[in-house]
């Protein structure tokens, strides 16, 4: 939501300023089809020809995510320290094979089903499920455990940054792209040399227009997309940080309430929740 007032916060004092200082949109409007076709266009083709279908489709998901937010909110986190917890708590009273069923089978799973979005997320529920596996597997160094998650972890934080450099790549070429119009216009405006000045003053401040509209899409819509979608990916990226230390932790034997505490204190500060407030999450999910 606040991407969408600052943009309108944009418009309004762009425009607004404009006009209250003697301004005429007519020129503007009249420029602004032909030019935004050149400039929108060319900036589209040249960001279809650098990338693949996956990445244009994960450019427009990472656009609507620029309007939902970050996907992870401090409930999530809760029901994640929760389902942690209780995967710890079984793993160390009953050993490894107490979850196998689980771990096999989270999608049918009693415990991962209590909570529906962590075990509807692929990343996540792989990163717990094969981290067990390897637990299974006498794979229970912590120092190797650690750089083997790290690596999935950068490699999927490298796929999620994709769209947001992506985007920024578009910021930096629209100015460019811009001027390409601009200069277009002029040429046109070359031609018709012989034209009443009034005329050409017309067609100048619609080759303008071009100059103006990439340096404006570039620095006050694209990259400001570009910067909100990679500070919500992030942030996203902090959730999958804490299965990593609540795994590490499980490996240096710590009960599971310190795991849990461990992955609770690397929760980001704004949702990240109080120790008393997962007690008593904890508390009313063992009632349940």
């Amino acid at each position: 939501m606040n991407i969408i007032v600052g943009f309108l916060v944009v418009m309004g004092m762009v425009f607004g300023g404009f006009l209250l200082s003697g301004g005429e949109m007519a020129p503007i409007l009249y420029a602004l089809p032909f030019e935004g076709m050149m400039i929108g266009g060319a900036s589209l083709g040249a960001f279809m020809a650098a990338n693949s279908f996956g990445d244009l489709a994960a450019t427009v998901k990472g656009v609507i995510k620029c309007l939902k937010g970050p996907k992870w909110k401090q409930s999530d986190y809760i029901d994640l320290l929760n389902l942690m917890y209780g995967l710890t708590k079984i793993y160390q009273r009953d050993g490894i094979l107490a979850l196998d069923e689980h771990i096999e089978n989270p999608h049918d799973s009693s415990i991962f089903s209590q909570f529906p979005k962590i075990q509807h997320d692929h990343f996540a529920l792989d990163l717990i499920t094969d981290s067990f596996r390897m637990l299974a597997l006498q794979f229970d160094d912590p120092y190797q455990t650690e750089d083997v998650i790290n690596k999935k972890l950068k490699k999927h934080h490298h796929e999620a940054l994709v769209p947001p450099h992506g985007l920024q790549t578009v910021a930096d070429g629209l100015p460019a792209i811009g001027i390409v119009a601009a200069v277009l216009g002029v040429i046109k405006t070359m031609g018709a040399i012989d034209k009443p000045p009034t005329v050409l003053g017309e067609m100048i401040g619609g080759a303008l227009v071009g100059t103006f509209l990439g340096v404006f899409l570039a620095y006050c819509f694209v990259a400001p997309l570009s910067s909100r979608l990679t500070a919500i990916e992030e942030q996203d990226g902090a959730f999958y940080n804490v299965i990593r230390d609540i795994i590490i932790a499980i490996l240096q034997e710590h009960s599971p309430t310190i795991c849990v505490e461990i992955g609770r204190g690397n929760i980001p500060t704004v949702l990240q929740p109080s120790f008393y407030e997962m007690e008593e999450a904890r508390e009313e999910l063992a009632e349940a």
